[in-house]
Parts: structure tokens; sequence; C-alpha cells
């Protein structure tokens, strides 16, 4: 569709959406209705996050296998696995020289992690709807000459930063990213990144108009601007509507966020679908939790137009966010 879309590296989470728009490249999603939508997305989501589950980390300290796995002939062969009906497998790739990778990811997936009510564990910006005094947050910038930011700050709370007894430094809260066992992408290692959620985004379209786009969320995010994205390109709707748009995601795949649950088959989604739609993907074998209304997403964008006109757009959902022009 002549979309050039912007990411950050295997370090983030960011490219399981550009792997995602691979998937979907052989869908005809103008044709489809919302339960197709809702199913070919979240399957194709399914597939890209057992992915960040095996291949992603730090590039810089690690070899990562991105270029395979953003290829067209590697979205080709993956794209078969997705059915008329929900899968409740977790399905990494497997790619040559990697399999010790894939086997790792595998084995935690299929582990029980036991939640505990500590401080310093699990993510706080998907606490749901209680009060907090700390969260990630998301803002997207354009300023006269056409400069553009989209940034995703994150991490400066001690909630889930706890302090190494003894040292009195606080741990960054994405380190519960990393994996004590050596040999794979995100074993702990000195100097090296966690593979954290963070993902702003930007993209252009076919006719120059420039994007920035993004929104809090950990897990939920590069699966809320996925959506996002398909809609102002398949859907044909503005900057807000896009926003206002009912909005679904997946935990199927493991949290990146202590106690690291897996969810297999699960799909939370807004009421605004509608109760028969719902139904109909209860029917091919999601496990629906239904969320309460305008509480999923937190996407908020702005846009250039070639001749300098600017659009910015803010979910209206908690009341948390704005758009601003001066």
């Amino acid at each position: 569709h002549d979309w050039t879309v912007w990411k950050g590296g295997p370090w983030t989470q960011g490219p399981t959406l550009l792997q995602s728009l691979n998937l979907l490249a052989g869908f005809d999603l103008n044709a489809a209705d919302d339960v197709e939508f809702v199913h070919l997305v979240t399957e194709a989501m399914k597939l890209s996050f057992a992915d960040r589950e095996a291949y992603y980390g730090d590039p810089t300290q690690v070899g990562i296998p991105i270029d395979t796995l953003l290829s067209a002939e590697y979205a080709d062969a993956r794209r078969a696995l997705i059915s008329a009906s929900a899968s409740t497998d977790q399905r990494p790739g497997r790619l040559p020289g990697y399999e010790h990778w894939v086997d790792a990811a595998l084995a935690h997936a299929s582990e029980a992690y036991q939640p505990t009510d500590q401080i310093g564990a699990g993510e706080p910006t998907m606490a749901h709807l209680t009060e907090k005094r700390g969260d990630t947050v998301h803002l997207d910038v354009i300023d006269r000459w056409g400069n553009m930011v989209s940034a995703t700050p994150s991490g400066g709370w001690l909630q889930s930063s706890p302090v190494v007894p003894g040292l009195g430094m606080p741990l960054n809260t994405r380190a519960q990213m990393f994996w004590l066992e050596e040999g794979l992408p995100t074993s702990l290692a000195p100097g090296r990144r966690p593979r954290t959620t963070l993902s702003p985004s930007m993209a252009r379209a076919p006719d120059g108009s420039e994007l920035a786009f993004g929104t809090p969320g950990g897990d939920q995010q590069d699966q809320w601007q996925l959506i996002y994205l398909l809609r102002l390109v398949h859907h044909g709707m503005n900057l807000q509507e896009a926003i206002d748009a009912p909005l679904f995601h997946t935990a199927h795949f493991q949290s990146s966020f202590y106690p690291r649950e897996t969810r297999p088959g699960h799909l939370m989604i807004e009421p605004g679908f509608g109760p028969e739609a719902i139904a109909n993907l209860q029917a091919r074998g999601h496990k629906i939790e239904q969320a309460e209304p305008w509480t999923v997403g937190r996407l908020t964008a702005a846009r250039r137009q070639p001749d300098g006109l600017l659009h910015a757009a803010a979910t209206p959902r908690l009341m948390q966010a704005y758009a601003i022009g001066r």
C-alpha cells in the first residue's frame, strides 16, 4: 500500500509490528468484516510475539536474525499457520542454528509462575483502572519546521524497581525481562540492554504525509499501534476515528513482566464490537475477556501533510491524553 513504517530494533518489541504487517499482507483486510479483521490480526500477532520471545534482544551484543524475521519469504512460510480457528499454541519460527533459543522460549512459556502481591512486581502500566502515581507515558511532537518526535519514556518509578539489599541501588524495572540462564539473546550480561516493550512509531503515507504515533501499555503497545495503522490504511479512518474505534489485544504469549504469565488463546476486546461479533470470535476458539467500555488503548498521534498542515488526535479513554496545537 506504499506506506513506510519505522520501528525500533529488536532490543525493543518494535519489529513485532513489522512482522505482523508482513503476515497480514497476504490477506484482503479491505474486505474483512469485524470478526475476520479481529481474528486475522490477533493470529498474526500471536506468531510475531512468539518470535519476540525466541529471538529479540540487544543487537549490539547478540547476533539477532532480524533480516530473516522481516523477510517476505519468512512471512510467507509463517502465514500458512493462520487458520479460521484461534490458536492456543506458542509457535515461534524455528530458524537453523537458533533452535536452542526457540526451545528455551517454549520452556519458559510452559512454566507456571506464581504471582505475588509484593511491591516491585509486575507492570504498573496495566494495573487495570487502579490509581497510580507513576507510569509509562507517550508523546508525539511536530514543530513548525516539520521535525518530529515519537517517544515512550518509562521506568523511572520505584514501585517495580526494588532496591538491592545492602547496596542501596534500585534495579531498573525492565531488568525483569532478562533471563538468568546463559546463551540466550535476553540473558543477563554486563552492559546489555533488556528486551523492552517501549515502542514508539513513525510512518509515511503515499501522499507524503508523515505520522508519529504510539501508546503506553507494555506488551499491548505494538498490538494497539498495529490495529491503529491498519485502520488508517484499510478502513479509511482519520486520526481520531482510528483511535476511537473499538480495540482489542491478546495475552496469548508470555508476558514481559513478572510473573511472566501466558494465557493461551486469550483475547481482550471492547464491547463496542457488539455481542454478535464477540460471540462469533468465541465460536472460533478465542478465549474472550470483555473489557469495560472505553478502557483499552492509550493511543495518540500527530501528522504533518506535505503542505505543512498539522493534525493531532488523542484517546478519550480514561481521560489521560490531549491533542494540542499552537
